[in-house]
């Protein structure tokens, strides 16, 4: 059992005194067909959505005409179909995948029954086999044929984004106080811990850390879990959302040295995490014009920016992955959820957009992440200081990924990697209203004035990749500038 004995108890106590009509519920006596079983999970994820309920059910061992408790043969655990164990069919043929859980138990009759819990739909509808169902009364039927259901699911949808849905419902003041880290939320908001907990728990309502339910007690919001839970272990489909760690032997993913899966709250747990990383990071002498100082292989502002930007603005409506921090010998990958939502080759000079606006605005005032857009600038900007390579952003069908990367000598970077720091200086330079021209890229790459061929070799190919383009193409070689090809 995922749940408690008591609390599945409880749940067959409540579910069978529901009106037959009950859209979000449906009783069995026995097994069903695989195929009808699908299409209920969706019509029901679907129906919960509409109705505002966190999850729907199906239970079987009760009569469906009487709700009476009569026991069932229905053992989804041993279930086949087409070779398949059950579950892992139906999960294959449901689109999104949701997060629906059986729970095997004995009655208080000791008789066995079994419960199904399904998650509501939540930035779409569920499908099972390319079909969106939806119910109609005690029925199941094709969503795309009653439109006015269909246009009132995707308002709903629309209404709520995911950040204020529900992590954890009917808490009591008890139990919200010991899953929310509610000391960590105030002094992070530089505000003084109020007396007593009912004045606590109205500022955390302030803030859609909590919100109270219509039966007087509390529902923790998503928002308040991912920031601020204690473990979020405790928030069954937000476990999957803890960033992972992995540190790797050399350059490929062949030898793990140290795996680490975060368990706090990304606000909580942002300094430590921060930290951990740093350890991990070899450090290189620098020797200066009086003393030596350790210098981390990445600048840290630009580890922050990139996790923090990481962990904002991925896509938590994807289920089954969450953000991931790769270190190899010589690069570090942090990939979220999701792709941005501006294109990847302007990501430095558009305005900021965020998909969780929620969650930005308060690491925001935590001073957790940067005040306005991604500061994604800040990374490049760093990367230059330091004249390490260029960081190397990448979108993918369902992640995107950014990549910095440890020092190495400018004989030692190839054509691409040199064409990138051209771009990026470039957008840079155009941010600051003063083009680039040969000078600028020479100091960005430090190299002497008597190799200014070499720095014109890299801005001809760069033009040439319709990465830049001439500010001026009517002025000589010598006092030309250049600036982005979208400019």
């Amino acid at each position: 059992m995922s749940h408690n004995e008591p609390y599945l108890l409880s749940l067959l106590k409540e579910l069978p005194a529901l009106p037959q009509e009950t859209e979000w519920a449906e009783f069995k006596s026995n097994s069903i067909k695989p195929e009808d079983l699908g299409e209920y999970i969706s019509a029901l994820a679907n129906s919960a959505a509409l109705l505002g309920k966190t999850k729907a059910y199906m239970v079987w061992g009760v009569n469906d005409d009487t709700h009476e408790i009569k026991g069932t043969n229905f053992k989804p655990s041993t279930e086949k179909h087409k070779q398949q164990e059950l579950e892992s069919w139906l999960l294959q043929n449901l689109e999104p995948k949701i997060d629906f859980t059986f729970h095997e138990f004995l009655s208080n009759q000791q008789v066995p029954v079994v419960i199904l819990e399904i998650p509501a739909a939540q930035h779409t509808p569920v499908r099972f086999l390319n079909v969106e169902y939806i119910r109609i009364g005690s029925y199941k039927k094709p969503l795309s044929k009653h439109l006015e259901k269909e246009r009132s699911l995707w308002r709903v949808f629309d209404r709520k984004p995911w950040e204020y849905r529900i992590a954890k419902e009917k808490c009591d003041i008890d139990e919200v106080l010991n899953l929310i880290d509610y000391p960590s939320v105030f002094s992070l908001l530089s505000q003084p811990l109020p007396d007593g907990r009912v004045a606590i728990l109205e500022y955390l309502q302030k803030e859609r850390i909590v919100e109270k339910n219509d039966a007087g007690s509390w529902n923790i919001t998503n928002l308040g879990a991912i920031l601020f839970a204690r473990e979020l272990d405790a928030f069954r489909h937000l476990s999957r959302k803890a960033i992972r760690l992995i540190q790797y032997s050399g350059n490929n993913r062949y030898k793990t040295l140290k795996e680490q899966v975060g368990h706090k709250g990304y606000a909580v747990g942002f300094e430590g995490l921060i930290d951990y990383i740093n350890n991990l990071l070899p450090t290189n002498e620098v020797i200066g014009k009086a003393f030596r100082t350790e210098v981390r292989m990445y600048p840290e502002l630009s580890i922050r920016e990139v996790v923090a930007n990481a962990l904002i603005h991925q896509d938590f409506n994807i289920s089954g992955t969450s953000p991931m921090l790769e270190l190899f010998e010589g690069r570090m990958e942090i990939s979220n959820p999701g792709q941005p939502l501006v294109d990847i080759d302007r990501l430095l000079d558009s305005p900021p957009r965020s998909r969780n606006e929620g969650i930005a605005s308060l690491m925001r005032r935590m001073k957790i992440c940067e005040e306005r857009g991604s500061g994604i600038d800040k990374v490049v900007i760093e990367t230059e200081m330091y004249q390490l390579p260029a960081p190397h952003f990448e979108v993918f069908q369902d992640h995107t990924k950014i990549t910095l990367f440890a020092h190495r000598d400018f004989k030692d970077m190839d054509s691409e990697e040199k064409v990138r720091a051209a771009y990026l200086h470039c957008v840079l330079k155009y941010l600051d209203r003063t083009p680039m021209n040969n000078t600028t890229l020479r100091e960005r790459f430090g190299i002497d004035e008597k190799n200014s061929a070499v720095i014109s070799r890299i801005i001809k190919q760069a033009v040439q990749d319709n990465r830049v383009k001439a500010y001026d193409a009517s002025v000589g070689s010598k006092a030309m500038r250049y600036v982005p090809i979208w400019a």
